[in-house]
């Protein structure tokens, strides 16, 4: 019989039962009709013949037995039996039905959950046309040397893009600020990805004096042109420049993140030489040629590396991209949450373990009552196996009525965990339950249901029907089930504190990164960006002065004790990079000038900050006038360019202007970066310089957007209103944008770790109750089978001290056995946290101390509950119950 026969005869035992009954009687009576007529016509009686055809034939149900099994149908009937058998079964049990089915469905929400955040982020295939060609190139590149690759490397089709630019949109009512990405010509059409509306880039388009253009995003369409379809092909006002558009992206559309609204064509200008070779060193992707290995694109590229310094009018670092190679796209979108992600998921299934062994725990309490039923069944005819394939069907069903309230769970969970997370976790706007999802957790509760009910059902008919007859069904069966439940409970321990001991080095980590001295002072410090377009800025004198009206009308306001200008504020995201040559410092040879953070900032900026000025002065009103011109640098630059030296007056240029700047001060270091580092790795020093009219940025402009920071004595909520008020009034083009306190800003920088720590803390303490409730359960049982031993012991004169020690010492065992297993398994499993630690090691012996001490105390606390039941037993009323 084929599998579509098969499937056919079961859906006919199912659905249509009588029928088949029915045609399996009128068959058997013919046969048996058959073989009578045949006697009577050798000249048997007719009700003989048919008794001797009857006993000829056999039993008939006998009969039909063997044709359901050969029909493959006596499996569907018995599995229907269980079903409903196991239906009645807990529905006669509901407490243990109720915590049972709750165990399961936190376990299996929480996996769901998790599992759910990694389908989506990192399994998932990339929403593009053929995802399995795209590829990324790990190295940046500047325009000149991509345009290069473009024309060299053949392997593969490549595009770039600049991504976290910002515009404003203005002539559309209120001036708005929208964050862009600038891409490459051949950007959509690498990744196949077609707009709504209109077109994308066509080759060229990205070249100076033809990028005119402009691709919005669906929501940047809908809410601010109310998704008019006729904006294709009109012109908006962006950054001051008039821009064609040519397209709507489609909504799902969020590349490179879902961050941005449009793109823009790169301004590719070879005569901009500092723009072309210095400006934005941009991510590749790629797409390989059909038929071409990954391989062969990593070789060119490498070898397009070892030639492209040549092409730069400067020298180049040679750790410049020096392990330059192509990964999947996928992978490398993913990188930096991958580990964590899996730490998570390795978590949650921790948790599910925990789960199951306590409904093993349950399972096996309440076979201990159902001895004498399976005795009785086993007594009839039944048989190990099918008393096995009982008990199973059983916790399967449980854990299904758990799965389906898990994913009510799950559904909910991971709401919580998409806010809980980091906005910028890429592709977390795409994480939804899908059919995989689906499959993993119907998966995972028939796992579930064989994992906790394959022991316990086991256990149960192992002992034959003579001895679990007899009364209490004391004995070997016993021993053998309470040392199974031990061995659960030791279990559960030992995975709650892996996870307490995990939890409580992410802890501390974050303890440590969240009271890191930042280097200023954040509290009462508000702080918002200003940009105005580039064009207004392009008259630097014009743009200073405005500037230096709104310092002027901000400082004079209510509540303001101080404000002030900078480029890029610490921790805000963003870095102005500039090379700089510095004094009595040479290069080393083939390497280029140092290349500095450059912070343009006002006067009065390190008081409103509150940053330390460890030696010399401060920047003063005077110094706004670019002549002399002055710097500060960070004391970590000071120690590395003159150690064992006096910074203040050594001078710093830089590189392409001819004025040098004298160093009048030298500041803390300041976290500038992220909350573990003060600059990024490739930058080697830390500079600030008066903002004024003289050019500061490698295109010889001022920078025109800024960060005014404000200390104030107010209300912070309204310091915003007032800053609006005063830049709209001075320069009605000007958005005002990204209004937070720098207590925000420093909370945002952690929010990564943070969402992890709680994370983990939050599936610690789940495992953490779940250990105390398994070991509980099990004392409570022990207490419960010992209850006749423990009132002969009182009747001959033990004392209630006896009994607590007695009983203590059981619990006690488990739970240092547990607790020792745990510190091991952690010792070795947590060295996979240590990239997600910082300032602690991840063998810390305070913190594995500590979680063996809140194991300790938690556990030998449930175990003083039921101890305490067992030392108020009356002896006369338990040997009387017996």
């Amino acid at each position: 019989m084929n599998l579509w026969s098969r499937c056919a005869c079961w859906l006919r035992a199912t659905v249509l039962r009588s029928g088949m009954e029915n045609e399996m009687d009128e068959e058997l009576r013919f046969h048996i009709e058959a073989c009578a007529a045949d006697l009577v016509r050798s000249g048997v009686p007719r009700q003989d013949a048919l008794r001797r055809a009857r006993l000829q034939f056999g039993g008939m149900e006998r009969a039909k037995e063997e044709c359901r099994d050969a029909r493959g149908v006596s499996f569907v009937e018995k599995l229907a039996q269980d079903l409903r058998y196991g239906a009645r079964t807990l529905r006669r049990s509901p407490g243990y039905t109720v915590v049972a089915v709750l165990t399961l469905a936190l376990g299996i929400g929480a996996n769901t959950a998790i599992f759910s955040l990694v389908d989506g982020i990192l399994l998932a295939p990339l929403p593009y046309s053929r995802p399995e060609q795209l590829v990324s190139v790990t190295g940046t590149y500047p325009r000149g040397a991509f345009v290069a690759m473009r024309e060299q490397v053949h392997t593969m089709n490549v595009a770039t893009y600049a991504e976290g630019h910002e515009f404003n949109l203005t002539g559309q009512g209120k001036p708005i600020r929208l964050t862009g990405t600038m891409v490459s010509a051949e950007l959509f059409s690498l990744l196949g990805a077609r707009p709504t509306l209109g077109r994308t880039f066509y080759p060229g388009e990205d070249m100076a004096g033809q990028d005119d253009y402009v691709v919005l995003s669906h929501a940047l369409w809908t809410q601010r042109f109310g998704a008019d379809p006729s904006i294709v092909g009109r012109s908006i006002e962006v950054e001051g420049v008039n821009r064609q558009v040519i397209g709507v992206m489609a909504a799902d559309f969020r590349f490179p993140s879902a961050k941005t609204e449009l793109w823009l064509p790169l301004h590719n200008d070879p005569r901009n030489r500092s723009a072309y070779w210095a400006g934005d060193f941009m991510p590749v992707i790629g797409r390989l040629q059909t038929g071409t290995s990954i391989e062969r694109g990593r070789a060119e590229v490498r070898l397009f590396q070892s030639q492209v310094g040549e092409l730069f009018p400067w020298p180049m670092p040679a750790r410049w991209n020096a392990d330059v190679s192509v990964v999947r796209l996928q992978k490398d979108m993913v990188s930096d949450v991958r580990t964590r992600l899996l730490m998570l998921l390795g978590a949650v299934a921790l948790v599910l373990l925990i789960a199951c062994a306590n409904v093993a725990n349950l399972t096996l309490s309440r076979a201990a009552t159902r001895e004498k039923e399976i005795a009785i069944r086993s007594a009839l005819g039944a048989g190990r196996r099918r008393i096995v394939t009982q008990l199973i069907t059983e916790s399967v069903l449980l854990a299904f009525m758990g799965g389906a309230l898990g994913l009510v769970f799950a559904t909910s969970g991971l709401s919580l965990l998409k806010t809980a997370l980091p906005s910028d976790t890429p592709r977390l706007m795409d994480v939804h339950l899908d059919w995989l999802v689906l499959a993993f957790t119907g998966t995972l509760v028939v796992l579930t249901g064989f994992i906790f009910g394959l022991a316990p059902a086991l256990q149960a008919s192992r002992g034959g029907p003579a001895n679990s007859l007899k009364s209490s069904g004391r004995g070997n069966a016993g021993s053998i089930s309470q040392s199974l439940r031990g061995s659960l409970v030791v279990a559960e321990v030992a995975i709650a504190v892996l996870l307490v001991v995990s939890a409580g080095l992410l802890i501390r980590s974050f303890w440590a990164i969240s009271h890191l001295n930042p280097g200023f002072e954040f509290e009462h410090v508000v702080t918002a960006r200003i940009t105005p377009n580039e064009t207004f800025c392009s008259d630097a004198a014009r743009c200073v002065a405005f500037y230096r009206n709104v310092l002027d009308q901000v400082q004079s306001s209510p509540g303001i004790t101080g404000a002030a200008l900078v480029n890029t504020l610490p921790l805000g995201g963003r870095v102005t990079k500039r090379s700089m040559n510095v004094e009595d410092y040479v290069p080393p040879s083939a390497e280029p000038s140092p290349l500095f953070w450059l912070n343009t900032v006002s006067p009065q900026y390190f008081r409103v900050m509150g940053i330390p000025i460890l030696a010399g002065r401060d920047l003063t009103d005077a110094d706004a006038s670019g002549n002399p011109a002055v710097a500060m640098v960070t004391a970590a630059t000071a120690r590395r360019y003159w150690p064992n030296q006096n910074a203040i007056g050594k001078h710093v240029r830089l590189l392409g202007d001819d004025n040098w700047h004298t160093v009048v001060g030298v500041t803390q270091d300041v976290r500038a970066y992220d909350p573990q580092k003060n600059v990024p790795a490739w930058i080697d020093g830390t500079v600030y310089v008066p903002y004024s009219s003289r050019s500061t940025l490698e295109d010889g402009r001022v920078p025109a957007e800024m960060t005014i920071a404000v200390r104030t004595s107010s209300d912070e909520s309204q310091t915003g209103a007032t800053l609006q008020q005063i830049v709209t009034g001075l320069n009605q083009e000007a958005p005002l944008s990204e209004v937070k306190t720098m207590r925000a800003v420093v909370a945002e920088a952690v929010s990564t770790p943070a969402s992890t720590t709680s994370l983990f803390v939050a599936f610690a303490g789940l495992a953490l109750a779940l250990g105390i409730i398994g070991i509980y359960g099990v004392l409570a049982y022990l207490v419960s089978k010992r209850t006749r031993e423990i009132a002969i012991r009182v009747a001959l004169g033990a004392q209630r001290q006896d009994v607590l020690r007695l009983i203590m010492k059981e619990g006690a065992k488990l739970s240092f056995a547990g607790i020792a297993l745990g510190l091991a398994g952690a010792f070795a499993v947590t060295r996979l946290l240590a990239s997600e630690l910082y300032g602690i090691s991840a063998a810390d012996p305070m913190t594995y101390f500590g979680a063996a001490a809140l194991m300790a105390v938690v556990t030998l606390l449930a175990c003083y509950i039921p101890t305490r039941r067992a030392m108020r037993v009356d002896p006369l009323i338990a040997l009387r119950e017996e």
